[in-house]
């Protein structure tokens, strides 16, 4: 009828349309999720993050300062007292301490004439005596040239231990030689004389042994007499009531 014949596969197919309705699948794309990256691994672009780094609880400043800064002062505080403690301990002047007591085991009373160019010279009535004890040798101002001998047993005490309590109470140099009596030193006219009343009835003997080992008795007077002049026999010593 004039038609041509029918072309297998030639001209264009128009494309069946999707069935939308209840039996028709439709493809729903779902969202991708992006996972956060590992600290410490490398990113795509080759860059590694820092490692996460773990913090402790947060320790106040203030409370850390004012306890260090109290341990040190306590630490101060106690250096201080040891070294004030050794600092204030008087010290012994040979074996004889000085002690925060007098003593009464043994008491008793010496006396001792200084003289120069003729002249009593007066002996420090503080002898012996700190602020905070007594030496076992010591002297008090209300009995002028007296050793007091108090100490808490018997023993013998000597001149020459007098003069190193002297020493050290007064932090003063007070030898006793033939050529030095406390501060004075002898010149070559000079010569000194010793003269010891043991309280005995014989009066002041003259003694030529080494001052320094006179032992101490009970109301013996002791002359050291610088001379010339020479003054014989010595003043006499006169004890008072209760000595």
């Amino acid at each position: 009828m004039g038609s041509g014949p029918a072309q297998i596969g030639g001209g264009c197919r128009r494309s069946r349309p999707e069935r939308v309705g209840r039996y028709s699948i439709k493809a729903v794309a779902s969202p991708t999720r992006t996972k956060p990256p590992v600290r410490g691994t490398k990113q795509k672009s080759g860059r590694r993050l820092p490692p996460k780094v773990k913090r402790g609880p947060d320790v106040p400043l203030l409370p850390v300062v004012v306890g260090g800064l109290l341990v040190l002062a306590a630490i101060v505080l106690i250096i201080t007292s040891i070294i004030s403690n050794r600092s204030s301990t008087p010290p012994t002047a040979g074996d004889i301490p000085c002690d925060k007591l007098e003593h009464t085991q043994t008491h008793y009373h010496a006396a001792l004439q200084i003289m120069y160019q003729g002249h009593l010279v007066n002996v420090p009535g503080d002898v012996g005596r700190l602020t905070s004890c007594f030496y076992w040798l010591h002297m008090h101002t209300e009995s002028p040239g007296v050793i007091h001998i108090e100490a808490p047993r018997n023993r013998t005490f000597t001149l020459g231990e007098f003069f190193a309590v002297w020493s050290k109470s007064k932090g003063t140099p007070e030898p006793l030689d033939a050529t030095h009596v406390s501060s004075f030193t002898l010149t070559g006219d000079e010569k000194l004389v010793v003269y010891v009343d043991a309280a005995d009835g014989k009066g002041p003997q003259l003694f030529t042994g080494d001052p320094k080992t006179i032992v101490l008795k009970n109301h013996e007077v002791i002359t050291l007499e610088i001379t010339p002049p020479t003054t014989a026999p010595p003043p006499s010593f006169t004890f008072e009531n209760g000595l």
